[in-house]
């Protein structure tokens, strides 16, 4: 018999009311790096394939012309812009590299877990290139291959930024928080600000 309300009769019955009801930080942490891991990995093998296989070869048609594999070199931003300021870019990647991590060590929810992972991948990707490849460290130019029909050549790690910032705005139209919980509006409830 239960001595008060909410009171549990065993010992064992009260571990059941901590779960909490949003996933654990240790899980999204872990498929945040899960995440990570794995598309550097594809990025880099990719790179060092296409380098391997296209260097001082005719480009190769993947789907007609609609996708080419086109090595390139490329020491600026998308559209080579700003090829004169390589060591700015890594510098600013360095941060932002930093900055995603931090904040993704915060998430609890899936989704945003994810797109933070393949945000770090990304960023980590090219930036790998602007520390290791030549003409030297921060001043590295990344390593492109994919080419579609009137838009900048690009790899994996590019994909990877662009799939995860439309996870990212779908996460923010949705009003899910990084904790995975949902943001009230104002009009929701009458008379309590807006959370």
């Amino acid at each position: 018999m239960q001595a008060a309300r909410g009171t549990s009769l065993s010992h064992n019955d009260s571990s059941l009311n901590d779960t909490p009801s949003v996933p654990s930080r240790a899980r999204a942490r872990a498929l945040l790096l899960g995440v990570f891991v794995v598309m550097l990995a594809v990025d880099q093998l990719t790179k060092w394939l296409a380098v391997d296989r296209l260097t001082d070869q005719p480009d190769k048609e993947l789907v007609g012309s609609l996708l080419t594999l086109h090595l390139t070199r490329n020491a600026g931003a998308a559209f080579s812009t700003g090829t004169g300021y390589t060591e700015l870019f890594a510098v600013l990647a360095i941060v932002a590299a930093g900055f995603v991590l931090w904040l993704g060590w915060r998430v609890r929810d899936t989704w945003w877990a994810v797109a933070f992972g393949l945000l770090l991948a990304g960023i980590c990707g090219n930036l790998a290139d602007r520390l290791f490849r030549s003409p030297g460290v921060l001043r590295g130019h990344v390593v492109d291959f994919l080419q579609l029909p009137h838009w900048p050549i690009f790899n994996v790690a590019d994909i990877c930024i662009d799939v995860a910032a439309a996870l990212i705005l779908v996460q923010a139209f949705r009003g899910i928080r990084l904790d995975g919980t949902r943001a009230t509006r104002a009009v929701d409830h009458p008379g309590t600000p807006e959370t």
